[in-house]
């Protein structure tokens, strides 16, 4: 697939990996469509990417808003090509707590955000590649969702937030497979700590620590740098059914 030609959905589209991700795609030749809830930031990022690009206000937990924005997409750009999942809360909190038993709401808020949305913007956009002309590789398009190195080790107040990651990398392989026949790739972007608007809230020094903690290179990841790893899967016909850390080899501990 072509970045040059892509038309692109990108959720969390507003600030962060989803926004550098527009960028990436714009820069290219691509068209954009950015999803987010944050309205304020969504029209600013797409006035900025230029005429290639729109924003249209989404929760992702919301099917009918999902299964509409994709509709508006599609008139946009005229399909669909590539779906980005990078909308995402990393909401923590002990499961026994000072306070007493984590409440239940709070982790199906998590689920039903990561999980569940990444889901509903998959299948919508899915349902909307089948219907491309298949290039000289046989694809019609390519989904790729972000899931964190925290699927896989998790720290103490981590539990809704990995188990919500881990759901997002165990879909992805049923998804490929499935998909297959249609000529649609799915695959997934473990990141390690990256800049992102959550971090970018922390002070300076909290930010530097974080970023000793990498074995190589020992700094917080750029959202440029997950945009690249985008960037060469789209392009790429044999990833397919993949999780690509991109983390700086780091190993997160217990706490």
């Amino acid at each position: 697939m072509d970045l040059q030609s892509a038309k692109a959905v990108i959720t969390g589209g507003a600030s962060g990996l989803g926004l550098a991700t527009a960028r990436r795609v714009i820069a290219a030749g691509g068209h954009a469509v950015l999803l987010d809830v944050n309205a304020e930031q969504g029209e600013a990022a797409a006035s900025e990417l230029g005429d290639n690009a729109i924003f249209i206000r989404t929760d992702v937990c919301s099917e009918d808003e999902v299964r509409s924005a994709m509709q508006q997409a599609k008139e946009f750009m005229g399909g669909i090509t590539l779906a980005m999942n990078c909308a995402g809360v990393a909401t923590a909190g002990r499961t026994l707590g000072r306070e007493g038993p984590w409440p239940t709401e709070n982790f199906a808020r998590v689920i039903h955000i990561n999980l569940i949305g990444s889901y509903n913007v998959t299948k919508e956009a899915a349902a909307i590649m089948v219907e491309n002309e298949p290039n000289d590789e046989g694809e019609r398009g390519v989904v790729i969702s972000t899931a964190s190195i925290a699927a896989f080790e998790g720290q103490i107040g981590q539990a809704a937030y990995s188990a919500s990651k881990g759901g997002v990398v165990g879909m992805m392989l049923p998804l490929a497979r499935e998909f297959a026949q249609f000529g649609i790739r799915v695959n997934t972007i473990a990141p390690g700590i990256f800049k992102t608007p959550m971090m970018a809230g922390m002070p300076e020094e909290v930010q530097d620590s974080l970023g000793k903690q990498v074995p190589f290179p020992p700094r917080l990841g750029n959202p440029e740098e997950y945009a690249d790893t985008a960037a060469f899967i789209y392009g790429n016909a044999m990833v397919n059914g993949e999780t690509i850390r991109v983390d700086g080899a780091i190993r997160m501990q217990p706490r």
